[in-house]
């Protein structure tokens, strides 16, 4: 079976992570999470712009990486949202670079729910799923921001909906 890229679209602690961890380990696949990345590489992220800047930098440095596991044959699940029509031009070009298979999860959710889970993750900051505080007010303008992925995009679609916790 050829290596497989795992991306996810969706909200604001829609389950992303929560998502990308259960793939990983159904596939045995490696699990690459932009937050934890971040963190460790100790990025000031204030504003929406830092992270894009962050993110830029560090989608450039881990893209190769991702390519050659893909070669080696290794099953790749990336938690770095897939969420605008930029974001999975970049996975794609990864797909097309290692000649791989790919599965792009759409999760469903609802703004309330998505809501009262960042509220629950900031007050508890739970252990690989807290990376830092993301205050409600930024969900809304991130929110739309989002494209969801359209058929012409021509990625493999798996659907799941949000429920709450």
């Amino acid at each position: 079976m050829a290596a497989t890229l795992y991306c996810i679209y969706g909200k604001i602690a829609a389950g992303k992570t929560s998502l990308a961890r259960r793939l990983a380990a159904e596939h045995a696949a490696v699990l690459i999470c932009e937050d934890e990345w971040l963190v460790r590489l100790e990025a000031e992220i204030k504003t929406l712009d830092d992270f894009r800047k962050h993110a830029h930098r560090l989608r450039a440095a881990i893209g190769p990486h991702v390519v050659d596991l893909l070669r080696l044959g290794m099953s790749v699940v990336l938690d770095v949202p897939a969420n605008t029509p930029k974001d999975r031009a970049w996975v794609r070009s990864l797909v097309e670079a290692a000649n791989a298979q790919h599965e792009l999860h759409v999760i469903e959710a609802t703004d309330e729910l998505c809501k009262a889970r960042l509220r629950t993750r900031n007050e508890t900051k739970p252990e690989g799923l807290y990376f830092g505080h993301v205050s409600e007010e930024i969900f809304d303008p991130v929110t739309s921001l989002l494209v969801p992925p359209s058929e012409a995009e021509g990625f493999n679609l798996v659907r799941h909906r949000a429920r709450p916790d």
